[in-house]
């Protein structure tokens, strides 16, 4: 190999490392932003008839709430974390909605 290829491979690695720290930037700024909370009356709330407390859901089953769905992707014993059903809103753990499925 010759000393020119060598040269050319290691520069080629230093700009894919240097374009790669670049590019991931702005994803680890977007991530640790804040998420906004799910706001009932949004439209794609009302679709599924999402309420902040279960309690206040007529057709919500004793002890179902949105930190026991298997949708919710908070952390256990959050109060609030992220639903599949909303992306890039986050619903109240004690919140509740007609796609409501048990854990697995």
């Amino acid at each position: 190999m010759s000393r020119d290829t060598s040269l050319s491979r290691r520069r080629l690695l230093q700009r894919v490392a240097i374009g790669l720290t670049v590019a991931a930037g702005p994803l680890r700024t977007a991530s640790a932003a804040p998420v906004a909370l799910l706001a009932v009356d949004a439209p794609e709330a009302r679709a599924v008839k999402y309420v902040e407390d279960a309690r206040q859901a007529k057709d919500a089953q004793p002890g179902s709430n949105c930190g026991d769905c298997a949708l919710y992707q908070g952390a256990s014993g959050s109060a609030q974390g992220a639903c599949q059903l909303f992306p890039g809103k986050e619903v109240k753990a004690t919140g509740w909605c007609t796609s409501w499925a048990p854990q697995m």
